[in-house]
């Protein structure tokens, strides 16, 4: 019984990754949230955490070295330091905060305005703000990122409402995803999180998200702006989907949305 638990466990850990792995590839973000809506159900929340963590992480080097485009470290650095410290933030806020009642929030946001700015013709552009706009977005991803490690969603928005061609939201987007995920991690590993009994598992999603990412990768470079737009719109209202997915039924059962 337990050798099938195993197995059933290694195959879902295995599927999720692979699906993730994919998107990750071609979107450059949403691999946390791909793959926990595989792995939610049946893997214990602290390890699923790690995986998607160890998994992003994995997924963003392969696909730093794959896809180099349009790197700009001045457009960058405003989201990095404002993630930075919106990390530990967001660990700090875990325990204090209603973490359900705030995926509800975001998962709404997303799954309104999303669809709408896929239906415009001619999206805004949003100018104002400069540089200390996008730190503000690159801290509140982090705190998203502590809360519960879906850093990319909101700075993906703002990079769409940026303007900012394919190539140069893709960079910005994967190289934030890239360091807050390896901050994260870090915090994991510094805390203990990550034990040898996962170390199976590990090695399990890096394989697993190998040849997804390259193949994913290999698909962004032949889509157009148009596409690439639509894509990370659609997997941004997908993305808010899930949280609601995974946060309404909380709220139902504790009689907050009754």
């Amino acid at each position: 019984m337990a050798s099938a638990l195993d197995s059933s466990l290694y195959l879902i850990v295995a599927l999720g990754a692979i699906v993730a792995g994919f998107v990750q590839g071609l979107s450059g973000f949403a691999f946390g949230l791909v793959a926990m809506s595989f792995w939610a159900w049946t893997v214990d929340p602290r390890l699923a955490a790690v995986l998607a963590t160890f998994g992003g992480l994995t997924g963003q080097v392969i696909a730093a070295v794959t896809v180099r485009r349009g790197f700009d470290r001045a457009l960058l650095l405003p989201f990095v330091l404002g993630g930075l410290v919106g990390v530990p933030l967001g660990v700090w806020l875990l325990p204090r905060l209603d973490v359900p009642l705030f995926k509800a929030c975001l998962g709404g946001l997303l799954v309104l305005w999303c669809p709408a700015m896929l239906m415009a013709r001619n999206l805004p552009r949003v100018k104002a703000g400069g540089r200390a706009a996008d730190g503000v977005v690159g801290l509140i991803g982090g705190v998203c990122g502590g809360l519960g490690g879906f850093t990319g969603a909101l700075p993906t928005l703002w990079c769409t409402l940026r303007g900012l061609e394919k190539d140069v939201q893709r960079s910005v987007i994967q190289n934030f995803n890239l360091s807050m995920l390896l901050v994260t991690f870090s915090v994991y590993l510094g805390t203990g999180l990550v034990g040898v009994p996962m170390l199976p598992l590990l090695g399990i999603v890096a394989l697993a998200v190998l040849v997804p990412v390259l193949l994913g990768a290999r698909l962004y470079v032949g889509i157009s702006e148009t596409a690439f737009r639509q894509v990370v719109l659609g997997l941004l209202t997908l993305s808010g989907m899930a949280l609601l997915v995974s946060s309404v039924p909380v709220l139902f059962a504790r009689g907050l949305l009754s």
